[in-house]
């Protein structure tokens, strides 16, 4: 490991050990694994599972110094004969390759007194207040949570997300805040992605009846997005908790946005959908939750709207439940009159494969809508170009994490789609 990263884990120590989420206990990780987790979380996209599987094997101390020295993934091979992971050599390479050129102690540091001074919590597995619910996610969970509010609420019993479309339609929002006050008198914490529409609805639904609520971000703690509901956000870190596994200063991207859906179906012992178009996010994240074995609820809408085709096509073509009341959405989490209904809890299947809608009907823009036709390499990059600054292959492959000849390989793939153009000076979305 490099004297830098050496030197900046030892800055580290000590301003993580102010941020843990309670009191430390001898069996809770120490503050150095903890430290060394969010330098990680630095380095990599959320979800990156050849990363996760290398924490499984090595622990997050040998992973970092893997990550921070000089040895290729072949030598690491060699030295563990003990070591196997899957998918092997060839995607560790390629991981050291994408996390290596993020490596920068400075912006570590800085990404920790930020979080220092937002005052945010760092939760990482094996803490009291960790949720074991996200372990169901496999090699693609979280390495940590930053929080801001109340840690403890991020596990809570009966946690029940309630997703739906940001182009919200007044009968979907009504039926949404309607639902999550009687969701919140059955003893519900309601979980969300703090957007417009239907998840700002059931935040402040559950706010005003006073009861807890969770927003998962798509960017750091100090990005309350959008920044409409600062305010909003604002006041769930006040009376609940804002949650994200990315660091200070991260921006939100549609490539993150489809990443937190995991977090959010994870966190929640039930997904309900309330309105959602045909190509909406949250479809994303009901697949995420039926990949978890999650029960999935559903509200109908009338058959007219666009805005419910997306609902409608998950009663068609899933498995989900269709629900019109809290009282059936309660049921999902054991809180209706009938007792908890049983559910698989083994995930075997990783987020990444989870499918988030087709292309086609009813495209509603920003990051409520999937890329139509693009893969997730795609979307990665052309969430980190720009209209008017071009960037070299190398500046996008970091920005976007990824190695840099995907990266070159995939600004092919958008040049000949008509999404992307190349000057001089480097590539640039094409208008």
């Amino acid at each position: 490991m490099s004297d830098v990263v050496s030197a900046a884990l030892q800055q580290a120590e000590p301003l993580v050990a102010a941020m843990r989420a309670d009191p430390r206990t001898p069996a809770q990780p120490s503050s150095g694994d903890a430290a060394r987790r969010a330098l990680l979380g630095v380095l990599a996209e959320p979800g990156d599972g050849t990363l996760g599987a290398l924490v499984a094997s090595l622990g997050a101390e040998g992973t970092v110094a893997l990550v921070a020295g000089e040895r290729r993934a072949e030598e690491a091979f060699r030295a563990r004969q003990d070591l196997a992971l899957d998918p092997g050599v060839r995607s560790v390479e390629d991981g050291l390759e994408r996390w290596r050129q993020r490596l920068d102690a400075g912006a570590f540091l800085r990404s920790l007194e930020a979080a220092e001074r937002l005052g945010a919590r760092l939760l990482v597995p094996g803490d009291d207040v960790w949720p074991a619910r996200l372990d169901d996610l496999g090699m693609h969970a979280p390495l940590a949570l930053w929080v801001r509010g109340d840690p403890g609420l991020v596990g809570a019993e009966a946690s029940l997300a309630v997703v739906g479309a940001r182009a919200a339609t007044g009968y979907g929002e009504q039926l949404a805040l309607d639902a999550v006050a009687g969701l919140v008198d059955r003893g519900c914490t309601i979980v969300s992605g703090g957007a417009y529409g239907i998840d700002g609805a059931a935040h402040r639904a559950a706010l005003r009846r006073g009861g807890t609520t969770v927003a998962v971000l798509a960017g750091g703690p100090d990005r309350l997005y959008p920044q409409g509901h600062a305010a909003l956000l604002g006041e769930i870190v006040e009376r609940g908790a804002v949650v994200s596994e990315l660091p200070c200063g991260a921006a939100p991207t549609k490539w993150r946005f489809l990443a937190r859906n995991r977090v959010i179906a994870a966190l929640s012992d039930a997904v309900v959908v309330v309105e959602a178009g045909w190509r909406s996010g949250a479809l994303n994240t009901a697949h995420h939750a039926a990949s978890l074995g999650r029960p999935v609820g559903v509200v109908p809408g009338p058959v007219t709207s666009p805005a419910s085709a997306g609902c409608h096509r998950l009663l068609r073509e899933q498995d989900a439940v269709c629900v019109t009341d809290a009282a059936e959405m309660a049921e999902l989490v054991g809180r209706g009159d009938d007792g908890l209904l049983a559910f698989p809890a083994d995930a075997s299947q990783p987020w990444a494969g989870s499918r988030s809608g087709g292309a086609g009907r009813n495209a509603q823009a920003g990051p409520d809508v999937v890329g139509a036709g693009l893969r997730g390499v795609e979307i990665r990059l052309l969430d980190a170009m720009s209209v008017r600054v071009p960037r070299s292959v190398a500046e996008l492959a970091a920005r976007a994490g990824l190695e840099p000849s995907r990266a070159l390989g995939a600004l092919g793939t958008l040049d000949a789609l008509g999404r992307v153009r190349r000057t001089t000076d480097g590539w640039l979305i094409r208008r």
